[in-house]
């Protein structure tokens, strides 16, 4: 049991580690809204409760539901919501830097980073069914609670990465840009990695 418990971490940092970045620019803009960290945390926690559900269903023979071949147009979600974001920045492009808003920040929505988070998750989820598949039924059920656990750090990680000073000064000045810019990159490169419309 303590040998799938440390696999299980290995695995989880092994796979998520890039989630950080992403989280982080959340953070960054959510910056001074009450309840962002439990709005990402939430969204974060459904997000993967998607991706572990997905590859324990796949893993247990019901492949129909999601099709491998499915999976690499998740991508289209993370590129969407950046071009959304994109054409908000360049909208509000004119505002006064002084403004309330841009200050305060903007609020983080739930199922944004929920969707985010199962859309980055496709690596996940071909990493898990073959891990799934070569243990047994106890190990699966390890493996789940201790992936559920580490949200929790992961995103507490985000947060402390994102609230460093010269950090969260660089991420404050260019969220608007960066955080478009890392969803398209990231849309772009499940879709291309996938080979999502014969990319």
């Amino acid at each position: 049991m303590i040998a799938s418990v440390l696999q299980a971490i290995g695995l989880f940092l092994a796979t998520n580690i890039d989630d950080i970045i992403v989280l982080s620019l959340f953070f960054a803009r959510g910056a001074g809204q009450r309840g962002t960290t439990v709005r990402i945390l939430v969204g974060q926690y459904l997000g993967f409760a998607g991706i572990l559900g997905a590859a324990v269903l796949v893993a247990l023979g019901a492949g129909v539901f999601l099709p491998p071949a499915v999976i690499p147009y998740f991508g289209l979600i993370p590129l969407g919501l950046g071009l959304w974001a994109a054409w908000q920045a360049w909208r509000d492009r004119h505002e006064d830097d002084d403004d309330e808003a841009k200050i305060e920040g903007k609020k983080v929505a739930v199922g944004v980073v929920a969707w985010v988070t199962f859309a980055n998750g496709g690596d996940n989820i071909g990493v898990y069914v073959p891990v799934f598949l070569s243990v047994g039924p106890a190990a699966v059920v390890a493996y789940c609670i201790v992936f559920l656990a580490l949200v929790s750090v992961l995103v507490l990680a985000a947060k402390f990465i994102a609230t460093r000073r010269p950090i969260a000064e660089l991420l404050e000045r260019w969220e608007h840009i960066l955080f478009p810019i890392v969803l398209i990159g990231l849309g772009i490169f499940i879709l291309v990695s996938g080979g999502a419309f014969g990319l």
